[in-house]
């Protein structure tokens, strides 16, 4: 049995709708990393799925694979971000980031 490429494009295209919408319309900042993360596989979803068109070719799962060592990359980057926000402002929230000016 077989998953069509259609379907497959189709569920990264809604993963990655869910992401978008998770990062605008939250204000958590962990929230806003999770919806990223979500968008990031959401590309791997269509990059994998779009590469089982050339079956000899390898560069979609090549290139889902920097993808995901971007994304540990933006993790490991972003917490340590929303951690000194953190012990700054004691909140995650992106509405008080205009405080960090004095």
């Amino acid at each position: 049995m077989s998953i069509e490429i259609g379907l497959c494009l189709a569920l990264s295209t809604l993963l990655f709708g869910i992401g978008a919408g998770g990062f605008l319309l939250r204000r958590n900042m962990l929230i806003q990393l999770m919806a990223i993360e979500v968008m990031l596989n959401a590309t791997n979803v269509a990059l994998v799925s779009i590469n089982r068109l050339h079956p000899g070719d390898h560069a979609g799962q090549v290139f889902a694979f920097f993808v995901i060592a971007i994304a540990a990359a933006e993790a490991a980057v972003g917490l340590a971000i929303v951690l000194g926000f953190f012990r700054v402002l004691r909140t995650v929230e992106t509405d008080q980031a205009d405080q960090l000016k004095h």
